[in-house]
């Protein structure tokens, strides 16, 4: 295991326990002791976690996990996820928008491959792809810089998309639920997301199954401004089952 995905699964461990053990982690990863402790001492140095004596607590405040630990995870998921995305994208179809997240940036590969198309995002990853394909015609909000999830938010993003019209918006999301709607970390990340939807004829959120059913702290919108979603066979079916009930078309990858 890759020192980056060994990261990530500590992360997820104390999202989910609270803390974890040096010698469980090196059992469950595969990895040395020596290792693991390096790992926590690492994650200690970003604030994400407290290192005690034999392992760690997480830390005061809540947080999500950083895109840079969350590449590699449901890997076959997020790209199954974004081949489908991308057949939805055809010859009716010549401007798009996509939001950060690292099916976004699947499905941003995947279009840079394809025909002539205009392409606005607000996220910098997404962007630094993008801007040496040839057949994409880039457009990039400007805005602050969140660094979870290299986006640019915040009022400057949400002026330049204000005058903007596309035909498709693709986003990504950290929960979505029938009564909840689509939901974020972040409240500025929310509002931007939002101002990127109202551009659009058509709005597609592409979540793998653990986003199903969940809810996050700030709401980008309801159920109701949703048209499509994408997930795979991972979603709990009671999730997919209201989805379908509130009325939003979900396609099962």
């Amino acid at each position: 295991m890759l020192q980056q995905q060994r990261l990530a699964a500590i992360l997820e461990r104390l999202a989910d326990t609270g803390s974890v053990s040096v010698v469980d982690l090196a059992s469950e990863l595969g990895a040395s002791v020596a290792s693991i402790r390096r790992d926590l001492q690492s994650l200690e140095e970003q604030q994400l976690l407290k290192r005690t004596h034999g392992g760690a607590v997480a830390a005061e405040v809540i947080y999500e996990l950083p895109m840079r630990y969350r590449v590699g995870r449901r890997e076959q998921e997020k790209r199954r996820i974004a081949e489908a995305a991308a057949h939805r994208v055809d010859e009716s179809v010549h401007s798009v928008g996509l939001n950060g997240g690292t099916t976004t940036t699947e499905l941003a590969r995947l279009l840079a491959t394809g025909r002539s198309l205009k392409v606005v995002t607000n996220a910098l990853n997404i962007a630094a792809d993008l801007s040496v394909r040839p057949m994409i015609d880039l457009v990039v909000t400007g805005g602050g810089v969140r660094q979870e999830t290299y986006e640019l938010v915040g009022p400057i993003a949400d002026r330049a998309l204000s005058g903007i019209s596309l035909d498709v918006v693709f986003l990504g999301v950290d929960g979505i639920d029938a009564r909840g709607g689509i939901t974020t970390h972040d409240e500025v990340e929310a509002q931007t997301d939002h101002c990127l939807m109202r551009t659009a004829d058509q709005v597609i959120v592409l979540a793998d199954g653990s986003k199903i059913g969940k809810r996050a702290f700030s709401r980008i919108a309801d159920i109701g401004e949703v048209n499509v979603v994408i997930t795979d066979g991972s979603a709990a079916a009671e999730g997919v089952d209201r989805l379908r009930a509130a009325g939003v078309e979900v396609v099962v990858v």
